[in-house]
């Protein structure tokens, strides 16, 4: 019985050490969780706006020959996912509902889809069920500059722009509030124009000409939508990952209660035991 007790008081510090460790990880993804939520809301009017603005550009009367390569539409027949996800676990399901979002997409197109893999969980998923993983960029920042999603715009562009793919869409964790994150697929190509009413097809003069302005606004769209994406993605890790550690340390310190009452039952026990041992004892002895 001692032996049991000595086992449930080195259980119990090895829990109160893993509740330590846990409630450390929650406040600092909390400290991050703040800084990267308003990141992420203070981009949405830019992205919404810069979206309504790209789509009412690509609608206004236009020559069909002239039209600008990231807004022809074709048969999709093979398409390519861009698809944000953290480097790193201990965020509850957000990365399996990602995961699982993207999969669902891709799996209708069999081997005609391909994967560009921002972070790693993405990446050894895909890698490990034999998807066609085209390009891969890990170790992003919790404050990335806009610089880092260039080359993953470029590649989407370029793609694109060759006919090697009929359509792009981003999967991402659409940041919500601080326990909801929605896995979301969002098509950034071919650009989808507005269907503007007839008394707003004109409303606007764009100089030198519409054409002109789309073209020079149509990689800087493809970029901030991206770049957008990623922000959300991250608002959502560390918001995932504050709720899942802090579950986690509720849970340790639960086990924690459990343990002690199980040790002092058997502490009790213990004691009671050698009483009645010293009782038999003494009145064996008379």
């Amino acid at each position: 019985m001692v032996a049991s007790v000595r086992q449930l008081r080195r259980r119990i510090r090895s829990v109160e050490n893993t509740a330590k460790i846990t409630q450390a990880m929650s406040m600092i993804a909390a400290s991050k969780m703040r800084r990267t939520q308003e990141a992420a809301l203070r981009g949405r009017p830019y992205a919404d706006n810069l979206d309504a603005l790209l789509a009412d550009l690509a609608a206004q009367p236009h020559d069909e020959d002239n039209l600008h390569p990231l807004l022809r539409t074709r048969e999709v027949q093979r398409v390519e996912v861009i698809l944000i996800t953290p480097d790193r676990g201990l965020t509850g399901g957000l990365n399996a509902n990602i995961i699982r979002a993207a999969t669902q997409f891709v799996t209708p197109y069999g081997d005609n889809a391909s994967v560009v893999a921002v972070g790693r969980k993405g990446r050894d998923f895909m890698v490990r069920y034999g998807r066609n993983v085209r390009a891969v960029f890990t170790d992003i920042s919790d404050r990335p500059p806009i610089t880092d999603v260039t080359p993953i715009a470029r590649l989407a562009v370029d793609a694109y722009e060759n006919e090697e793919v009929d359509a792009v869409h981003l999967v991402y964790a659409q940041f919500v509030n601080t326990t909801v994150q929605r896995p979301t697929v969002r098509q950034l190509l071919p650009v989808i124009p507005a269907e503007l009413r007839p008394q707003d097809a004109v409303g606007y003069i764009y100089e030198p000409f519409a054409e002109d302005v789309l073209a020079r606004l149509l990689p800087r769209f493809i970029e901030a939508e991206i770049y957008h994406a990623l922000l959300e993605g991250i608002a959502s890790e560390q918001s995932a990952r504050m709720v899942a550690m802090r579950s986690a340390t509720d849970a340790a310190n639960e086990m924690v209660d459990d343990l002690t009452l199980v040790m002092n039952k058997a502490r009790q026990e213990s004691i009671t035991t050698e009483l009645l041992d010293i009782v038999s004892g003494a009145a064996a002895v008379e």
